[in-house]
């Protein structure tokens, strides 16, 4: 019997706690991939033994025994973080023996990392808030038709003439436009070919281990990074990633048909969060925004940067659920909310005077919108020992299902703890 695809995204701008969702659905699945982005995203796992991991290039499928992680076409990859990583891992006694990596994916070159960080920091305040990893530069190579792919460390001759022609280019810019030094051709291809022998064995036909193993009947998660509102094309452009994390960008990521998927997770925060600048309506800056930051422990896996706290915002979440043909929500960090008396959910916007109940169709006026606030009782009780709904004091009942009413799409699992176990689940994910 074929089985399906499960896609699970983040529905807000990242950071919604998807490991969750991944600890749930455990040994059921046989492949996790991971299809766009590159380790400017991470997700911090925690083992059913406690232990802490914080990946960033390798899909949270690496840490389930007997699981194959897929490292797909879509992801631009930096061949010296993904093998420090591999190491990592290796060093705390966990293989990586399974992990398969798309011939056709992306590699981060030295050139990309040095754009990067020099054009951000010419943009002065217009700055988007990259994290100086190449990832950008990564991606718009990969457009311009001039990217260096993995299958590339496996043919010498080939890798040294691609980077011969784009360095003819990239470094005029780098000595001329920035002032910086130019890179040198030959000990970037030594570099290179020395992540290649490491890599070898991993490199695979992805596509085709993927479309095989769904039809043996073996159930494939396609993991996003970052979320809905940073994807280049549906997300808060600039202010975006460079890939599409949405639904749609994992066929493109993976190779696996939009037939083939059937079910669309979405994890959606009980708050929202967002690293970096841009537009952010529920953005709260009093105490209410301290205390969530706080007890939310609201720090980036990849930076450590702070990140911005606010309301709920169901604009955002209804946007995601349409975008994305989200058939399950997963609320997570229900427990930060404990202890508030009020907690306000944005129903809408007010945008030059008008009231929005959708998402505004310009930047402009996204950047104007004012949220309008539906206000809910809150509730005291700690919440981290319920598991099943009725668990959950009458208010957090309450709260959960107006997300729901308000996203249009069920909800069914509700974080209540950081823990794996700590979930009230409505609705099995499978």
């Amino acid at each position: 019997m074929e089985m399906p695809a499960i896609v699970l995204i983040g529905a807000q701008w990242g950071d919604e706690g998807k490991g969750k969702v991944t600890d749930l659905l455990g040994g059921q699945v046989g492949y996790v991939v991971r299809y766009q982005g590159g380790n400017n995203a991470g997700h911090t796992v925690i083992t059913p033994d406690g232990q802490k991991y914080a990946l960033h290039l390798l899909p949270s499928g690496v840490l389930t025994p007997g699981c194959t992680p897929v490292i797909g076409n879509g992801v631009v990859i930096d061949p010296k973080v993904l093998i420090a990583e591999i190491d990592g891992l290796a060093e705390r006694g966990l293989s990586c023996e399974r992990l398969l990596i798309s011939a056709d994916a992306h590699l981060i070159m030295p050139h990309h990392r040095a754009l990067d960080r020099v054009v951000e920091r010419y943009l002065g305040s217009a700055r988007i808030g990259t994290t100086g990893r190449g990832i950008g530069p990564a991606y718009g190579d990969k457009v311009a038709r001039v990217g260096i792919r993995v299958q590339d460390l496996l043919d010498p001759g080939i890798l040294r003439k691609k980077l011969e022609m784009v360095l003819r280019e990239k470094n005029q810019v780098l000595v001329k436009v920035y002032n910086r030094k130019a890179i040198d051709v030959g000990a970037v291809v030594e570099e290179y070919l020395a992540y290649a022998e490491r890599l070898r064995p991993y490199i695979a036909d992805t596509r085709l281990v993927l479309g095989r193993a769904l039809e043996n009947g073996e159930t494939v998660l396609l993991e996003g990074a970052q979320a809905t509102l940073l994807d280049v094309d549906h997300g808060t452009y600039p202010f975006v990633t460079s890939s599409s994390p949405t639904a749609g960008g994992a066929c493109v990521g993976s190779g696996i048909p939009p037939t083939r998927i059937s079910q669309v997770i979405g994890v959606i925060k009980a708050y929202t969060t967002r690293v970096g600048a841009g537009p952010f309506p529920t953005e709260l800056f009093d105490d209410n925004g301290t205390h969530l930051a706080k007890v939310g422990v609201e720090f980036g896996t990849t930076t450590g940067r702070p990140r911005r706290v606010g309301w709920f915002d169901a604009v955002v979440g209804r946007y995601a659920v349409r975008v994305n043909g989200i058939s399950d929500l997963v609320v997570t960090k229900l427990d930060v909310l404990s202890g508030l008396p009020k907690v306000p959910i944005c129903v809408g916007y007010e945008v030059d005077g008008q009231r929005v109940d959708e998402m505004p169709m310009t930047q402009t006026a996204f950047h104007h919108a004012t949220p309008v606030y539906e206000e809910l009782d809150g509730w005291w009780e700690d919440v981290a020992k319920a598991r099943s709904f009725a668990d959950l004091p009458l208010n957090a009942q309450r709260y959960v299902e107006r997300i729901e009413s308000l996203c249009g799409a069920r909800v069914s699992v509700v974080g209540v703890g950081p823990g794996r176990e700590e979930n009230v689940v409505r609705h099995p994910l499978v």
